[in-house]
């Protein structure tokens, strides 16, 4: 006797007529009976009670009887089958299947596919039935819903082929891979889609609610890309050609180091364009990550949905889809297992997309050869920092803070919004003289977490207060250098002698006198461990300088222009190979300095237009020098005991008095007799020189 159970208030009426129809087409065509009816009752009584058999869960006289149930059950399915008019269900899941239908251009067929996929996603019942059913393999699938749909197996395979509409909009994909449940097999957009769906009447960007979105207002303008100035002047007419023709295919591939301002490139761009951006999401709204495969169908599906406006799509952090694989497992990034449909879609997609990437590392060659465009956003040029710092905080910071903050080389535009943003909140609290500090503590943090190095307290590329040419024991007249170099605004420039003599002081001299910026490059900044990554640096340094129109400045150049000759490895020679390339393209005023002369590539020294020879300080030199410095530290003029001393440092540089000075802030100098003994202090550590010293 079947078990007792409670009223329950389903009944036939509970669920749609085609709901109720595909039901006995699960149980009784496609055999769902054998695990639904047993000897004694139900396994789903709830079911029992929506189809008709309701009757038989509670029967007062008489015993369950299994064979009268199924014979009840196929009267059931064949009275639903004549009584069947086609009606569709009254829920707002038909009014969201038509607007898509007008949208993609769905068919009659694919309607119905996308109805049911939606339908068993929904609604437990058609779920639990269809787990009857058993794991199918996709030709089962085929077979099951030509059976519930009433449809023939062709159309149902070609609706799901993986050229169909449904599986090129993303909206349905069919799980080809091993055997599973009907409901797990047939996947939808994302996992809310069904309840967009079937919850109110919903544009197309509601249905693509946690994987599409419309992009927020531009931060920062076209102006503010000026670093990537002959970039833009190639994208730009690109874009709005392509645009007024309906050009298909239009991929643009943007890569730079994080906060770059990619995203908010492709929005100024968009904006310019007078057209909508789109950005498919890498999160859901819970803030887990959306892996690779569901973002692509996410972008499937906006090409289909915006195609008909004048829409732009970003699609950021590529490496999700690009390089998602692992090589040393021998696994495959999603695009490589979508190699076909990638391949199609960078050939045909209807909507112009801009691909975001923080890195080009891993990435296969041959998918990043297939987009129209691939430009880098590096880091903007002081110049440009400087903008960015007084468009984001001009009125947090003064002058002289945002012309040292705009030092770091490594200071990307997002990181000065995000912190300008959390400062402006806190204004108020922190008063007028804390504001400042505060901001400069979040900037400076925020990069020490990103791998690089805090501010610096001061400019790093100012000149010395006491600062003359003339102060500079050179072979040339260094005045008149600059004064040509002022007149034809390009020249190469090899600067060598011993350290301190002021070879980088003059560098930066030098784009003072010629109102341009200086980009200060060393070994260090250059130099990697990885093969052929030194080569990508210093190409970067050369155009980095030509973009900003600045001097570029590398120190310690003897690391990159050895003599070929000695070389032992392949990159050694591959790095002086790339330093003269990059020489005889520069058209800008380029000036290295070394302190070892001896062992640089003849053919190195060949390409500078000049070299200039830097020597210890003559002894007139000195004695001025240490004239003026007690002048700036407020000493008595020096007596002429200490202009017989200080004759006889043979070694004093510039860069001793500049230690001398900064040694002043904890060790105070009280007169020019103590001036002169840090000086002889100083060049008593040097190697390799013989001289009379004093003694604090």
């Amino acid at each position: 006797m079947a078990k007792r159970r409670a009223a329950i208030s389903y009944h036939p009426g509970s669920v749609e007529p085609i709901i109720r129809l595909w039901l006995l087409r699960v149980l009784v065509p496609l055999g769902g009976y054998r695990q639904f009816v047993h000897q004694h009752g139900f396994n789903n009584d709830t079911l029992a009670e929506v189809i008709g058999l309701g009757h038989w869960i509670d029967p007062e006289s008489r015993d369950f009887d299994q064979k009268a149930v199924q014979a009840e059950l196929r009267q059931l399915h064949q009275k639903a089958e004549r009584q069947w008019y086609g009606e569709r269900q009254s829920t707002f899941l038909n009014h969201n299947i038509d607007q898509l239908s007008s949208l993609v251009g769905l068919s009659t067929i694919d309607c119905k596919v996308l109805e049911f996929t939606v339908s068993i996603h929904n609604e437990r019942l058609l779920d639990d039935a269809s787990e009857w059913l058993g794991d199918l393999s996709s030709v089962k699938i085929i077979h099951a819903l030509s059976v519930i749909l009433n449809l023939p197996e062709a159309d149902i395979r070609s609706s799901l082929s993986a050229t169909g509409i449904l599986a090129r909009s993303g909206l349905v994909m069919m799980d080809r891979r091993g055997r599973g449940a009907l409901r797990y097999k047939l996947d939808l957009l994302s996992e809310g889609f069904a309840d967009l769906m079937a919850a109110s009447k919903a544009d197309p960007i509601s249905l693509l609610r946690g994987t599409v979105s419309a992009a927020g207002p531009a931060q920062l303008s076209l102006a503010d890309y000026s670093h990537i100035q002959s970039s833009l002047e190639i994208l730009c007419p690109y874009l709005r050609n392509a645009m007024a023709t309906g050009r298909r295919g239009v991929n643009i591939f943007l890569h730079g180091a994080p906060g770059t301002g990619k995203s908010q490139l492709a929005r100024a761009l968009a904006k310019e364009m007078g057209y909508e951006l789109f950005e498919v999401a890498s999160e859901d709204a819970d803030g887990d990550p959306i892996n690779g495969e569901h973002r692509l169908r996410a972008f499937r599906a906006a090409q289909s949905f915006f195609s008909q406006q004048q829409a732009m799509i970003a699609f950021d952090e590529v490496e999700d889809v690009f390089n998602d694989g692992n090589s040393f497992f021998g696994s495959k990034s999603t695009a490589q297992l979508r190699k076909a449909w990638i391949n199609r879609m960078l050939e045909e997609n209807p909507v112009p997309t801009l691909w975001m990437s923080n890195s080009m590392r891993g990435l296969d060659p041959a998918f990043i050869r297939r987009f129209d465009m691939v430009f880098e956003l590096p880091i903007p040029p002081k110049t440009q920092r400087e903008r960015i710092l007084q468009s984001s905080c001009g009125e947090l910071l003064d002058t002289n803070q945002i012309s040292r903050i705009a030092e770091a080389e490594a200071l990307a535009p997002a990181v000065v919004a995000k912190a300008s943003s959390v400062i402006r909140l806190i204004r108020d609290d922190l008063g007028p003289q804390k504001t400042a500090a505060a901001l400069e503590r979040l900037i400076s943090s925020t990069m020490e977490a990103q791998g690089h190095g805090p501010l610096l307290s001061h400019d790093a590329n100012r000149l010395p207060e006491v600062y003359d040419p003339g102060f500079i024991h050179a072979d040339v007249d260094l005045a008149a250098v600059a004064a040509g170099l002022v007149a034809v605004r390009s020249g190469r420039l090899c600067l060598y002698g011993p350290p301190g003599t002021g070879k980088t002081a003059y560098g930066r001299w030098l784009a003072q006198q010629l109102g341009v910026p200086l980009l200060v490059k060393r070994a260090s900044d250059l130099k990697s461990k990885w093969l052929g990554e030194s080569e990508k640096n210093i190409a970067k340094a050369f155009r980095e300088a030509q973009n900003d129109g600045a001097v570029l400045l590398i120190d310690e150049v003897d690391s990159f222009l050895q003599d070929r000759r000695g070389a032992q490895h392949n990159w050694e020679v591959s790095e002086v190979n790339e330093m003269l390339t990059q020489m005889e393209s520069f058209s800008g005023v380029f000036v290295a300095s070394t302190n070892l002369m001896e062992g640089l590539d003849q053919a190195a020294l060949r390409r500078f237009d000049l070299k200039v020879k830097f020597e210890f300080l003559r002894p007139d030199q000195a004695w001025q020098l240490l004239s003026r410095h007690c002048e700036g530290l407020g000493l008595h003029q020096p007596l002429p005991e200490e202009q017989a001393r200080i004759s006889r440092l043979v070694s004093l540089t510039p860069g001793d008095f500049a230690a001398v000075v900064r040694q002043h802030r904890f060790r105070p100098i009280t007169s020019a007799a103590t001036l002169m003994s840090a000086l002889e202090a100083e060049c008593a550590v040097k190697h390799g020189t013989h001289r009379a010293i004093g003694f604090l």
